[in-house]
Order: structure tokens, then C-alpha cells, then sequence
């Protein structure tokens, strides 16, 4: 039997994914010793074994005991009932011979049933602890604290955030079936793109109640279609309640209720790194509220202006990034920028790629070469169009006839953001196709979800937009 069908046992028998947190914080304790620690874990254990999916003790909160935490902690996992797996919470991470000490001290000499563990120094680090299906592995993912994206939401190739990629290359290491991952409550949209990326895999979702973490949002994010794949660990929430039992016995009911509904609400419709650059374009003035001109002559509630990325060079790289998933799954040989805004849009994404860029002039020069697209290239070569927004197809295709008027080949346009004015229809009758890394329904969408906007703003969108009720 591996790990994870011991705990899905479990959470049949018990009906419950709540896994309950031994932390003996020392405000918890009426004296600062091991004891009063052992004590305190075994009086929760007692009071709420029969709700319990898992109990997960926090190895620091005994380990500060010196040796007599050791035992303290030993003996609070040999007082959980057989049945019910014990995931301590250790966070261990190392190589080699140091690697196999930890596992036979989490496995052998503490008798835990699975552990927490750091990813950072690669698979043959967690080998010793995957060596055995019964024993189970939750490793770091997208963890829970102000902190995290300091380095786990670092875009790997431009592609994806790194959480993301360890995700993925997790779900290869599980091999028998005992290898989860800890994504923190605390960012439903980062569970909901890591179980979009590893639908099976199972996941541990601390920080629900007092670091923040909504309960029903992190459960319509993170749970499988089968309502399992999640364990939901609360501690403090439990521990400093009047009755931990009765408090217990409603998350369980609250989890269940949630289960039991899985289908009324829609997962967020934007990943996380691009909410955090949707925010960040708002924070930056590059998207206004109010009544505006545009160049079609349209009068519009809300106005964009990419033109300030020029100005603000680490938003300008985060703007380039955002493109190149797009670009990705695309075929071709060059960028095509088109002026102005897109110019430096383009430049960055040429850094960021190595592919050499070109555009079509607005205005022909009269001396020199007298060219109408600037740049190297031969003819017959494929680009690819960048724009920073798309309204109307008309800006588009003066400069698709300028650089097809020189010899290159134009399929795809690509833009941060469509304004869902019409020119995905209008490029898509003249045979082009057109990509955007936003509409502007879901910028709205998340922005009013969010609080970013007013309500009123929204809807003022969403009615010139002709979306919403």
C-alpha cells in the first residue's frame, strides 16, 4: 500500500480532510518545558482523533527542548491512533549520507508517517525518503509566508514561475504514488495553477485561519474533480479555540460542505503571475478610469497607455515576459514591432529571446535608403507582429501591408492586451490571427474581484464592452 492510499483510507473512514496541526506554541504552554509540549499535543489528539484525516506536529516547537523534545515528540506521534498517518512537519532537505540520517530519524527513530521536505537540492536528495511507498514526501512548492516569492515566483525561461516547473517535475518523481506538494492557502490562484498542472498530484495547504488562508476559496481551487487530492492542516485555528473539538468538527463540516458543491463556482480565470502584472500595470497609471477619446474616435470609460513602460524598465521586462508563452507555440523567423508603443516591448522581448526584431516605419523616409521597414531580414522571412493593445484592426494592417510590401510573411499578431473592439473578427477575416496575453474583460474581471477598481468602474466597462447582465 503507497502513502497516499493509506491516507485516502483515512479520509474515507473519517469522511474529513482536515488534518490537525500540533504546534505547542509557547503561549499555548502553561510552563516552557518538553513535557507540558507532550502534554499539550496529546490533550488536541484526544480531543479531536476521530475528526482528524492526519495530524501533522511541528518538529521546531519540540526540537528547542534540546533531547528532551526528542522524546516529547516520539511520544506524541506514538499517541496517534493506528490508522491515522502522522506527516511531520520538518522541512528537511540535504544530500547524500546526511539525507538517508534524516530519513531513518523522521521514519525509524520517530516512527512519522511522511515528511515535509525542501526541493532545492534536486531529486537525490529526497531519494532516501521516496525509497519506501509507504512513507511520504511533501515537498515545498508554493509556500505560504510574505516571503515565498522572493524566489518561487521567478520566471523560468519567461515561460513559467518556478513553483510551477517544480510542480511539474515532482509529478515525474512520483513514481509510487507518495510524493505531494505543500502549496500555502494563502494564494488560491497559485493552487488553482498548480492543480490545472498536476491534476492528480496531492497537495498540503497550510495556512488557513490566522495567516489568512479562505477556506472555501483554497478548497474550489485545490481539490480534484474526485473531491480528494488535498490535505487542509490547521493548527492555531484549532488549538486556541474554547472547545478544539467543537471548532474541529466545524471545519470538518465546512470542508465537506465545499466538497459537496465543487461545481457552482468557476476557478480564477487569470494565473497568478499575471495578476501580480495586472496589478502592477494598474499601480503604475498605465490603465486610467474615465471618459476617453480613442484613436478609432470611440469614446471609452477606461484608457490604457503602454507608452509609460519606456520609463519603467523592470515593468517593461515583466511586460516582455507575459509574451512569451504566446510566442511560444508560434512559427517565425522575426519580431515586428509596431510603432511607438511596441518598440521597446519588442526590444525587451528580443533581449530576453535572441530573436532579431524589425519595423515597419510610419512615415517612409525621402533620403538614405529610403526604407519603409527598418532592420535586417530577407525577403520571404516569417514575423511575427508585436502591438501592446488591439481595438479595431486598422492600425494592424497598415503595417502588415508595409512589411508584406517588402517581401516578409505576416500570420500572427500578438498584443498584451485586446480591447475586444472587434479586431480578433476584423485580422480574422483578412486571415490573420490574433493573440493577446489579456482581454480586457478579465483584467476587469480580477481587478473589481480584487477590490483594485470600483464596482461602478466595472460595470461602466463591462458596458462598453458589451459584457455582464
Amino acid at each position: 500500500m503507497s502513502f497516499f492510499d493509506y491516507l485516502t483510507n483515512r479520509i474515507q473512514e473519517a469522511d474529513s480532510l482536515l488534518c490537525i496541526g500540533l504546534d505547542p506554541h509557547p503561549e499555548f504552554l502553561r510552563r516552557s518545558t518538553a513535557e507540558e509540549a507532550r502534554d499539550f499535543c496529546w490533550g488536541l489528539i484526544e480531543a479531536t482523533a476521530d475528526q482528524a484525516c492526519a495530524f501533522k506536529p511541528n518538529s521546531a516547537f519540540f526540537e528547542v527542548f534540546g533531547a528532551e523534545g526528542w522524546t516529547a515528540l516520539r511520544e506524541v506521534i506514538a499517541a496517534v491512533p493506528e490508522g491515522i498517518p502522522v506527516i511531520l512537519d520538518a522541512k528537511r532537505g540535504d544530500i547524500a549520507s546526511t539525507s538517508h540520517a534524516y530519513s531513518r530519524a523522521v521514519f525509524e527513530t520517530l516512527g512519522a508517517d511522511a515528511v515535509t521536505l525542501s526541493p532545492y537540492l534536486g531529486r537525490d536528495s529526497l531519494e532516501p525518503f521516496l525509497a519506501d511507498p509507504e512513507r511520504g514526501v511533501f515537498l515545498l512548492c508554493k509556500t505560504s509566508n510574505p516571503g515565498a516569492d522572493d524566489l518561487q515566483v521567478l520566471s523560468i525561461e519567461g515561460i513559467e514561475p518556478l513553483y510551477l516547473r517544480l510542480a511539474r517535475i515532482a509529478s515525474a518523481w512520483n513514481t509510487a504514488d507518495n510524493l505531494g506538494l505543500v502549496v500555502g492557502a494563502t494564494d488560491p490562484v497559485a493552487l488553482t495553477e498548480v492543480r490545472r498542472a498536476v491534476p492528480d498530484i496531492w497537495l498540503l495547504a497550510p495556512g488557513v485561519g490566522a495567516q489568512g488562508g479562505d477556506l472555501e476559496a483554497v478548497l474550489r481551487a485545490g481539490l480534484r474533480e474526485d473531491g480528494l487530492g488535498m490535505v487542509i492542516p490547521v493548527s492555531r485555528g484549532i488549538a486556541k479555540a474554547e472547545d478544539p473539538r467543537v471548532e474541529a468538527i466545524r471545519l470538518k463540516e465546512m470542508i465537506n460542505s465545499v466538497r459537496s458543491s465543487l461545481s457552482e463556482v468557476p476557478v480564477p480565470v487569470l494565473s497568478s503571475h499575471l495578476t501580480a502584472l495586472a496589478d502592477a500595470l494598474l499601480e503604475a497609471d498605465c490603465v486610467r478610469f474615465g471618459q476617453f477619446t480613442l484613436k478609432s474616435g470611440v469614446k471609452s470609460p477606461i484608457y490604457i497607455d503602454l507608452r509609460l513602460l519606456a520609463s519603467r524598465p523592470t515593468l517593461l521586462m515583466r511586460v516582455a515576459s507575459a509574451y512569451l508563452p504566446v510566442l511560444k507555440s508560434l512559427r517565425y523567423d522575426r519580431l515586428a514591432a509596431l510603432p511607438y508603443a511596441a518598440l521597446p516591448i519588442a526590444t525587451a522581448i528580443s533581449l530576453q529571446t535572441g530573436r532579431p526584431m524589425v519595423y515597419p516605419r510610419k512615415e517612409i523616409k525621402d533620403y538614405g535608403m529610403g526604407s519603409a521597414v527598418e532592420g535586417g531580414f530577407e525577403r520571404g522571412e516569417r514575423v511575427v507582429l508585436i502591438d501592446d493593445l488591439a481595438t479595431t484592426g486598422g492600425s494592424k494592417f497598415e503595417a502588415i501591408e508595409r512589411l508584406q510590401a517588402a517581401g516578409l510573411e505576416v500570420n500572427d499578431v500578438v498584443v498584451l492586451i485586446d480591447r475586444q473592439g472587434g479586431a480578433t473578427q476584423d485580422l480574422a477575416e483578412a486571415g490573420y490571427r490574433l493573440h493577446a496575453v489579456f482581454t480586457l474583460s478579465q483584467l476587469i474581471e480580477h481587478w473589481a474581484g480584487a477590490g483594485k477598481v470600483s464596482q461602478q468602474q466595472a460595470d461602466e466597462v463591462k458596458k462598453f464592452l458589451g459584457i455582464g447582465d
